[in-house]
């Protein structure tokens, strides 16, 4: 080798998405956490660059992220389409992916024992890490994941001479719909197993108090809903709610003293205390209401002075 050509210090790197954990994590940072924020395909890119540029001593421009996919299960059109507004959600969900270069892998959502389940995504996840590894031999894969499963996955990784970064979050809150404690953890077989452990939530805290303009990046501007289902409509923020303005909807679903009324984007939670004029255990599913928007104390949308339509 002719020793007056420095070797290329560029790196390949490929990034692999347990998505419902990433889904999990963004909806904490979004409804939960006082950041307020979801987070940002991007942004979570281009953290993902410096990290493995500080750790092998490269500049960022020289990391390339030359893969990055996603893995889910999906509801099929005919269970997304009883949920409220799931098939355009999902569309739009894949149009961020898709203009951020991240391939979709989905495997159907099972019915087990009446309930919607997840099966072989992460073995699915680890057989395409695994193989694409062997024919692009990234310098680093990337793992934004939880689960102790991945092992095998991580130990297989460097068996192939590919370093393994993972993004894992340890959090814990009270729910403040139900009182009960929410706990995220990773795997401590994972974190002990990877090359370079990222703890996320700590990284996030430290980055957003020292307002941190790559941690900052991470995140969505602001929180943004569409008006409607029509695509083509802009999109607005919870601060163009005004206080004095109503909205109608139809009651989603009920619980034992809460629910939630079809509202875009995730649709809105209310108490029962909130009613006027109106008896919980009168409402049904279909229900047309009339309410105000307002926050709560997690800077969610909850409806507020909720009665029946003034026309009704």
């Amino acid at each position: 080798m002719n020793s007056d050509h420095p070797r290329n210090p560029a790196l390949k790197v490929g990034v692999f998405y347990d998505g419902s954990y990433f889904t999990h994590v963004s909806n904490y940072y979004n409804y939960v956490h006082p950041h307020h924020r979801r987070l940002h395909i991007g942004g979570v890119h281009e953290f993902i660059k410096h990290m493995v540029a500080e750790r092998e001593g490269t500049p960022p421009s020289l990391c390339h992220i030359i893969d990055a996919h996603f893995f889910r299960g999906r509801f099929s059109a005919k269970d997304a389409n009883e949920k409220a507004n799931q098939l355009y959600y999902d569309r739009v969900f894949d149009d961020v992916l898709m203009y951020n270069g991240v391939q979709t892998h989905y495997l159907p959502v099972k019915d087990l024992m009446g309930r919607k389940r997840e099966k072989g995504i992460d073995v699915l996840m680890a057989l395409e890490t695994f193989e694409l590894c062997m024919h692009k031999r990234y310098d680093v894969v990337a793992l934004i994941a939880s689960d102790g499963d991945h092992v095998p996955l991580v130990r297989k990784l460097h068996a192939l001479g590919c370093k393994t970064m993972l993004l894992g979050w340890d959090y814990e809150y009270t729910d403040e719909t139900t009182g009960e404690l929410q706990t995220t953890k990773t795997s401590t077989d994972l974190w002990n197993t990877v090359s370079y452990p990222l703890e996320m939530a700590e990284l996030v805290e430290t980055g957003l108090r020292e307002n941190d303009e790559v941690v900052n990046d991470m995140f969505v501007l602001k929180e943004s809903v569409p008006r409607d289902a029509d695509p083509d409509r802009p999109l607005v923020s919870v601060s163009d709610y005004p206080d004095d303005e109503r909205y109608t909807g139809e009651v989603m679903s009920l619980h034992n003293g809460y629910g939630f009324i079809r509202f875009p984007d995730n649709n809105v939670f209310f108490l029962h205390d909130d009613l006027v004029g109106v008896e919980f255990s009168e409402l049904t599913v279909g229900t047309m209401l009339e309410f105000n928007v307002a926050m709560n104390s997690r800077g969610q949308r909850v409806a507020k002075n909720i009665s029946y339509p003034a026309d009704e």
